[in-house]
């Protein structure tokens, strides 16, 4: 009877798209056994051959079914808490791997979208003028984090209004920039507000020409459809952790004014961003918006979208050329 490895995933869509490159490695170091993901973000993990996946509460009789009396192995420990990720500067993927004993060979995220999908979503973003007067689509994510926490901007992860809305004022003419976020999120003029399934993002950011992200599921998801990005990270230890080389990342500049860390225990800020830990002056001095326009400018982007078809030719993965 062969084995089944149990991954469990805690945390949020961004950190799940991340395990897709784990479940990569896990399938290949251990291409005969079961792979089954238990996280709160399925839709991450839907199409793809190579696993079972079950949401946190979609579990149904799971421990009679898949760990009673059973060969299992899992693996279920956090790799934020990881000496060589606090330390070292180990990308969140090869930390993850690594704890568990997986070898890790470079793997990326990866999503499966089937032709279905494409094509829907598609005529969905065709209907709602996404595509209006023929140009091109920029895709922005500003803001991240869950929707009920208190600071609904985050000087860490988040890129500041301001900055955001000098770089949209920049490509408005020539770009119909979409900007990912959430009604309790920041809003910015001469963009076309989205807040959708992540399924559909997805495919828009398949579609997509040009994309500013910040660190968090957009990022994320553009690596795993391969497409380059400019990605505004608070410090150089982040885009370490969390980074992908296929983009261009924008650090912030070095503090101007000497933080009060004295809650800060396993990385530098907390990523809700506490007031007291501000090491600027104003939002300002965060970001060089004109390194941000230069990076998108000198980005590569394009909107052609290729099929890749798995051995049953029912499944398909989304990717570009």
């Amino acid at each position: 009877m062969k084995k089944s490895i149990i991954l469990q995933i805690d945390g949020g869509i961004g950190k799940n798209i991340a395990a897709t490159a784990v479940c990569a490695a896990i399938k290949k170091q251990y291409p005969d056994d079961e792979l089954i993901v238990l996280t709160g973000y399925p839709e991450v993990f839907f199409c793809n051959p190579n696993l079972k996946v079950f949401g946190h509460n979609e579990g149904h009789y799971f421990y009679q079914q898949y760990v009673e009396n059973r060969d299992i192995k899992v693996l279920a420990h956090n790799p934020y808490l990881e000496t060589s990720f606090i330390k070292g500067g180990v990308h969140l993927i090869q930390t993850w791997c690594e704890m568990f004993g997986i070898d890790y060979n470079g793997e990326l995220p990866e999503l499966f979208i089937n032709s279905r999908e494409l094509n829907f979503y598609t005529n969905v973003f065709s209907s709602k003028n996404f595509f209006a007067r023929n140009k091109p689509i920029m895709v922005i994510q500003t803001n991240g984090g869950a929707k009920d926490q208190s600071n609904k901007y985050s000087w860490v992860r988040d890129l500041p209004v301001l900055a955001a809305q000098k770089v949209v004022d920049t490509f408005a003419n020539d770009y119909t920039i979409v900007h990912l976020r959430r009604d309790d999120q920041l809003q910015l003029k001469n963009v076309i507000s989205l807040q959708s399934d992540f399924r559909s993002i997805a495919v828009l950011i398949g579609l997509s020409s040009k994309r500013l992200f910040i660190d968090s599921f957009g990022q994320h998801t553009a690596a795993a459809l391969g497409k380059p990005s400019v990605v505004c990270m608070i410090d150089q230890y982040t885009n370490d952790h969390f980074g992908y080389d296929m983009h261009t990342a924008v650090i912030a500049n070095a503090p101007t004014v000497t933080p009060e860390l004295r809650h800060s225990k396993f990385s530098r800020y907390n990523i809700i961003g506490n007031p007291i830990e501000f090491p600027y002056n104003n939002e300002s001095e965060i970001y060089d918006v004109d390194k941000i326009v230069q990076a998108l400018i000198d980005t590569p982007g394009n909107q052609t979208v290729i099929i890749k078809k798995t051995e049953n030719n029912l499944i398909e993965n989304v990717g570009v050329i």
